[in-house]
C-alpha cells in the first residue's frame, strides 16, 4: 500500500521523528486542557443553549487566536522555531499552573478566563511554529504524506487527551481541587513537549536566516512584514488561493460545527438533559474523526495522481452531498454519515491546502504565510459564528441554511477549479536543505 511505503520512507528521519513526538506531545495537552473549556462554554446547565449563546462562546474562544496569527509570523521568521517550541511549551506550564492556582483560592472567575485565552493563543503560536518547521526535517516528495499524517495524528493525540481529561474528571469529586488536578496533569504533558524539543538542534527547524532584534522592534514591524508576506503570497497565486479556498472551506464548516452543537444539546437531546447532549455531540465528534482518520490513508494515494488543486475541488464536491443529507433529515445516523463525510472533505482539503503552501512559499515568507493561514482560520469561524447567531434556530436544524451550504460548496469547488486551472507558481523556490 503507498501509504504504507511513504511512512517507511518518512520514518528513517529522525528529524522529522523528533518533531512529530512534540506535536503528539504538545497537542495531547492542549486535549486535556481545552475539554474543560469545552464543557463550561457549551454544555454546562446556564450557558451556550441557544445559537447566540454559542456564537458568542465561540467568539470568546477564537478571536484572541485571530489576534496572535500576525505577531507569530513575524517572530517565526526571525526566531529559531525550536526555541519558540522549547519556551513556548513551559510559558504554558506556567499560565497553566497559575490558572490551577487561582481556581484553587478564587474559583472560576474573569481572570481564569483571561489567562485560559491567553494559553489557548500561546498554543496557536506553537501550532503555526510546528507547521512551518516541517519542511525543514522532510523532503519535498514526502512532504504531502507528512502533511497528512501530522496534523491529523495531531488531532487524534487531542482527542485522547480530551478523553484522559474527562475521565480523570469522572474519577475525581466534583469540586475546585478535582479541576486543580487535571489541569496540574495537563501543565506536566507540556512540560514533556518542552523536554522533547530540545532534543532538536537548536538551527534545525530554520528560519535560515534568524534576526535577533529586541521583541518591541521586532513588533513594530508586524503591519510592514505582514504586508510583504500576503504580496509574496498574491503574487505566487497558488499559495494566496489555497488559503482563500480553505477560509471559505472553514466558514461554511464553522456553521454545521455550530449548527452540530445545537441540534446534539436540543434536538436529538432532551434540553435539560445536559450530559445525554454531551454524549450525542461527542457520538458526532467520533464520526467526524473517522472522517479524519480516511482523510490520512485517501489523501497521499488520490492528491498525487489528481494534484492537490484538483483533489481540492473533489473535497468540495464531497462537502456539497455531506449538506445535501442533512437537508433531508435530521435522523441520528444520517448526521453521523454526513459527519463522517463532512470531516472527510474537510481535513483531506486541508492536507492538500497545507502542502500548497509549503511546496510554493520559500522558507523566509513560510512563518508569515502560516499565520496568515492561522488568521483566515480562525476568523472565518467566527464569521461562521456570527451567521449561525442570526441564521440558526435554537434547534440547531434549518433546511434552507443546508441547502445554501451545498450550493455554497459547489460554487466555490467550480470557481476554485477555473482558477487553479489558470494558476501557476511564479518562478522556482530556492533550493532547502533536509536534515536528518
Amino acid at each position: 500500500m503507498q501509504v504504507t511505503e511513504d511512512l517507511r520512507r518518512l520514518w528513517p528521519l529522525v528529524g522529522f521523528r523528533r518533531l512529530f513526538a512534540v506535536r503528539l506531545v504538545s497537542q495531547c495537552a492542549d486535549g486535556m486542557f481545552q475539554v474543560g473549556l469545552a464543557t463550561l462554554f457549551f454544555f454546562s446547565p446556564e450557558t451556550a443553549s441557544t445559537a447566540t449563546g454559542v456564537a458568542a462562546a465561540f467568539a470568546v474562544l477564537l478571536l484572541p487566536f485571530t489576534v496572535v496569527g500576525p505577531w507569530a509570523g513575524v517572530l517565526l521568521d526571525r526566531w529559531r522555531r525550536r526555541q519558540v517550541l522549547l519556551y513556548g511549551n513551559l510559558v504554558r506550564v506556567a499560565l497553566t499552573l497559575t490558572i490551577a492556582v487561582v481556581m484553587l483560592v478564587h474559583g472560576v472567575g474573569p481572570l481564569v478566563y483571561v489567562l485560559a485565552l491567553v494559553t489557548l493563543s500561546v498554543n496557536r503560536f506553537l501550532l503555526a511554529a510546528l507547521s512551518a518547521s516541517l519542511p525543514k526535517v522532510v523532503d519535498g516528495p514526502l512532504l504531502l504524506t507528512a502533511n497528512s499524517l501530522t496534523p491529523t495524528l495531531g488531532a487524534a493525540s487531542a482527542g485522547i487527551g480530551a478523553l484522559l481529561g474527562f475521565v480523570l474528571g469522572r474519577l475525581m469529586p466534583a469540586g475546585r481541587e478535582r479541576d486543580a488536578i487535571a489541569l496540574v496533569v495537563a501543565a506536566l504533558v507540556m512540560g514533556t513537549a518542552s523536554t522533547l524539543a530540545g532534543r532538536i538542534a537548536r538551527d534545525q527547524l530554520g528560519p535560515d536566516e534568524p534576526v535577533a532584534m529586541p521583541v518591541r522592534r521586532a513588533l513594530g514591524v508586524v503591519a510592514r512584514e505582514l504586508g510583504a508576506g500576503a504580496r509574496y503570497l498574491v503574487a505566487r497565486r497558488t499559495p494566496a488561493e489555497a488559503l482563500a479556498i480553505m477560509a471559505w472551506h472553514r466558514f461554511c464548516y464553522g456553521v454545521v460545527f455550530m449548527a452540530s452543537i445545537l441540534i446534539s444539546r436540543n434536538l436529538l437531546s432532551s434540553p435539560s438533559d445536559v450530559d445525554a447532549g454531551l454524549r450525542t455531540f461527542a457520538t458526532v465528534l467520533g464520526a467526524s474523526a473517522i472522517g479524519f482518520a480516511l482523510a490520512v490513508v485517501v489523501t497521499p494515494v488520490l492528491s498525487p495522481r489528481l494534484g492537490p488543486q484538483r483533489w481540492i475541488v473533489v473535497c468540495l464536491v464531497v462537502a456539497t452531498v455531506s449538506q445535501l443529507m442533512l437537508v433531508v433529515t435530521m435522523a441520528l445516523p444520517v448526521v453521523l454519515v454526513a459527519a463522517a463525510t463532512l470531516g472527510l472533505a474537510a481535513q483531506s482539503a486541508k492536507i492538500a491546502v497545507d502542502t500548497i503552501v509549503q511546496r510554493d512559499t520559500a522558507d523566509a515568507y513560510r512563518g508569515r504565510a502560516f499565520a496568515l493561514y492561522d488568521v483566515l482560520y480562525n476568523a472565518a469561524f467566527v464569521g461562521a459564528a456570527a451567521l449561525g447567531a442570526v441564521t440558526l434556530p435554537d434547534t440547531g436544524w434549518s433546511r434552507g441554511l443546508f441547502l445554501a451550504l451545498a450550493v455554497g460548496y459547489l460554487g466555490s469547488a467550480v470557481v476554485y477549479g477555473r482558477a487553479s486551472n489558470r494558476a501557476h507558481a511564479v518562478g522556482p523556490l530556492p533550493a532547502e536543505s533536509v536534515r536528518s
